[in-house]
């Protein structure tokens, strides 16, 4: 295997991409002299490969002579982040997830005011819940909803708050916008929600978010179970799971960890920041 590896590695090519990942990881460029010397390469080498990218709008240069991403690599970006599917880059981390807690294991995402399943393993246990594939579930009571509402921007959460109608499907269910509130602040604090039994009689969960590049929740996932076996103490053995596969999916996507902080801050916090800034 080490020696068929060795007749596929093409040197000048991975050169070339390792000028690409330098330049990927600085926000003002660099000048020739510089991509030499983090790339250990010779000047007059690093100058043919930056030739040669720039011709093909891979690099662009700017009035300084630093070298930048050019809009070959914006078009080759979007395109993968297009061609990445969420489902698709989920599932082994739901298959890890329902092995672990053996019980059964959702990916949601928003249509309208209802989250949608698009996967679902089920739990290998006898008792187990009876979901599909296609089928929704209203924002507002679930886990999976009550993280994809934590987790909006401000105007769109407010807009489809004013259109919910809260009907109770049970006692639990949750009976008007403040308390919801105060459930979706906890949501983004504690990085996951419940549903303690307020969709569906004797049956309990926990969800958190999937985060796409560009740093808004787009999917949610989540540990359904019998509420027999899903005691306060096990969902909060479980959240975590929970939450570290929705992060190790996000980062798998393109997410980085701080895309989303500015999001998640109370509004009077994110304007005394500004006002920081601003001063400065």
């Amino acid at each position: 295997m080490a020696t068929a590896l060795r007749e596929y590695n093409i040197t000048s090519l991975q050169r070339g991409l390792r000028m690409l990942q330098l330049l990927g990881q600085t926000d003002r460029g660099l000048p020739a002299s510089e991509i030499a010397k983090r790339s250990g390469l010779p000047v007059s080498t690093v100058h043919r490969f930056l030739v040669n990218l720039e011709s093909g709008n891979f690099l662009m240069r700017d009035a300084t002579g630093n070298y930048h991403l050019g809009i070959a690599c914006v078009f080759l970006g979007q395109a993968a982040r297009e061609q990445l599917d969420v489902r698709t880059v989920s599932l082994p981390h739901l298959q890890l997830l329902n092995q672990r807690t053996r019980e059964t294991v959702h990916l949601t995402v928003r249509h309208g005011l209802s989250a949608v399943y698009i996967e679902k393993l089920d739990s290998p246990q006898p008792l187990r819940i009876h979901s599909r594939v296609g089928a929704s579930v209203p924002l507002y009571c679930s886990a999976v909803g009550k993280v994809l509402l934590a987790h909006m921007n401000d105007g769109e959460r407010d807009r489809l708050l004013s259109q919910l109608e809260f009907r109770r499907f049970t006692e639990n269910t949750v009976g008007s916008i403040q308390e919801l509130q105060t459930q979706l602040s906890r949501a983004r604090k504690n990085g996951f929600a419940y549903d303690l039994e307020e969709h569906e009689p004797h049956v309990r969960c926990v969800a958190a978010p999937v985060w796409d590049p560009g740093g808004t929740v787009s999917a949610s996932l989540s540990v359904t179970g019998p509420a027999v076996r899903m005691s306060t103490a096990r969902l909060r053995e479980i959240a975590p799971l929970v939450r570290q596969a929705g992060l190790d999916i996000s980062r798998e996507l393109g997410y980085s960890a701080g895309a989303p902080l500015a999001r998640l801050m109370p509004r009077g916090v994110r304007t005394a920041k500004r006002a920081k800034v601003a001063r400065k």
